[in-house]
């Protein structure tokens, strides 16, 4: 413990290269950051880089946009929250857009359905995230608010921290019936809509499960805040806890500190 912590002060001490920061400042999502958030972010993403295995696949060649794109935004989620740098997260795996992966689901009836599915990205609950880098690129540029891969990815990874994939991150004990109350009422909420064919402000796919209403509520928090919380005041309001952060409201809010 104490030799990876010094080794992460190590990191941190180096210089940001203006190189990177250029490559920081063409994603929207983080311009609303104050200067002082911005440094921390920059430590975070110094760390992420330094400790996260990065691969190409199907040919493609891993750069530092790609690098710093991803790490940057995977540092926000974790920018005032207590964390570990992603502890069970080992790599990252790019492929130069969509993929073809192996589906494998359980129907409520527990008939085993199996084939192949187009993916932009998904999450390993260890080891692993694989994205599309077409798809990060575009929900980089702020092309698509309420789309964003990368966070939604790593929304998985700080969801898995507890053990399970289910919609519920850690949390301070006295947090959890709130959360449950009011993540499960708004679920149960966009299920019944998407299955009566009503049009919804949160991605249909959200639906697909807990899990995925987190990583999808995740995406429109950052990318969409000030539509989300007249939208969904009360699933804004258990993000905003949650991530300590306010998106659509102040750049920042100084009595919130980052933990290490």
């Amino acid at each position: 413990m104490f030799i990876r912590e010094h080794r992460r002060r190590r990191v941190m001490e180096r210089p940001f290269p203006g190189e990177w920061k250029e490559i920081l400042a063409r994603v929207p999502v983080l311009s609303r950051l104050s200067d002082s958030e911005r440094g921390k972010l920059e430590d975070v993403t110094k760390v992420l880089l330094a400790e996260k295995h990065f691969e190409g696949a199907h040919g493609l060649a891993i750069t530092d946009e790609m690098r710093v794109t991803i790490s940057g935004q995977a540092a926000l989620l974790i920018l005032h929250r207590p964390h570990d740098y992603y502890p069970r997260l080992v790599s990252i795996i790019l492929y130069p857009g969509q993929y073809v992966a192996l589906h494998r689901e359980e129907t409520p009836i527990g008939v085993v359905v199996e084939g192949e599915q187009v993916r932009a990205g998904e999450s390993w609950s260890r080891g692993a995230i694989v994205l599309s880098w077409e798809d990060v690129r575009a929900d980089a540029a702020g092309i698509r608010p309420g789309r964003n891969v990368v966070l939604h990815e790593f929304a998985h990874q700080l969801d898995a921290e507890n053990g399970d994939v289910d919609g519920v991150p850690v949390l301070p004990p006295d947090r959890y019936p709130e959360w449950e109350r009011v993540m499960s009422a708004e679920y149960a909420r966009l299920r019944a809509a998407v299955e009566a064919g009503q049009s919804t402000f949160l991605n249909p796919y959200g639906a697909t499960n807990p899990a995925e209403f987190f990583a999808v509520a995740t995406e429109y928090f950052f990318t969409a805040p000030v539509r989300m919380r007249e939208a969904v005041p009360d699933v804004y309001e258990q993000l905003r806890l949650f991530y300590r952060q306010d998106p659509a409201g102040e750049i920042h809010a100084p009595d919130w500190v980052i933990e290490l």
